[in-house]
């Protein structure tokens, strides 16, 4: 049988001595939330470290400008005057810009390589939940609300600023549907499935 043909991924991780980056994309890919980043932005992310990579092999040890800005003069439409002078300065550094922009990946090979080489998948959320995942965050802004405005409070009270006894400070946010008026607390608007306006399935 012959031997399967490496994707361009894994033929650059290991010419590159990239090694971990593999991992790094899976994980970057398969992350929850605002940890999740895109196959485009991996596709960028992966072709800043060959060009970092490249430098590296070239015995560069310092650059004018770092490997994310040399990317961006290759392959974005900078003017003609900024990516000759990027071109310039790394053929002078023995590197020939030719074959590094071949190497350049696009976000269907890291796409390939994530799913088809490394058999990952990303799992959405559930609809519960990403309700739980955004009932936690209102609730660390509330408490993040109520600690600022107590500190400002205290700090005027014990300044001489206003007169204010020993407070308790409550924050209850309601939320006011005009359409079936009902009225609820966040907490409860959200555990209770939202308001009583009819659903679609209703």
């Amino acid at each position: 049988m012959a031997k399967q043909r490496r994707s361009k991924v894994e033929r650059l991780i290991e010419g590159y001595d990239l090694n971990g980056l593999g991992d790094e994309l899976v994980a970057s890919w398969t992350a929850e939330g605002d940890e999740r980043k895109s196959l485009r932005q991996l596709a960028t992310e992966f072709n800043v470290a060959l060009v970092d990579a490249r430098l590296e092999q070239a015995g560069v040890t310092h650059f004018d400008t770092d490997g994310q800005a040399i990317y961006e003069a290759l392959s974005e439409d900078n003017a003609e005057s900024d990516r000759a002078t990027v071109e310039a300065r790394l053929e002078r550094a023995g590197i020939d810009v030719e074959e590094l922009e071949k190497d350049f990946v696009t976000y269907q090979a890291i796409r390939s390589y994530v799913k088809d080489i490394r058999n990952a998948e990303y799992q959405t959320a559930t609809d519960e939940e990403h309700i739980e995942k955004q009932k936690n965050t209102i609730q660390r802004l509330v408490s993040r609300a109520t600690s600022v405005t107590e500190e400002k409070l205290t700090r005027l009270r014990d300044t001489g600023r206003i007169s204010l006894g020993n407070f308790r400070l409550i924050i209850d946010f309601q939320v006011y549907c005009r359409d079936c008026d009902t009225q609820k607390t966040v907490s409860g608007l959200l555990d209770g499935g939202g308001c009583e306006c009819p659903t679609e399935d209703t």
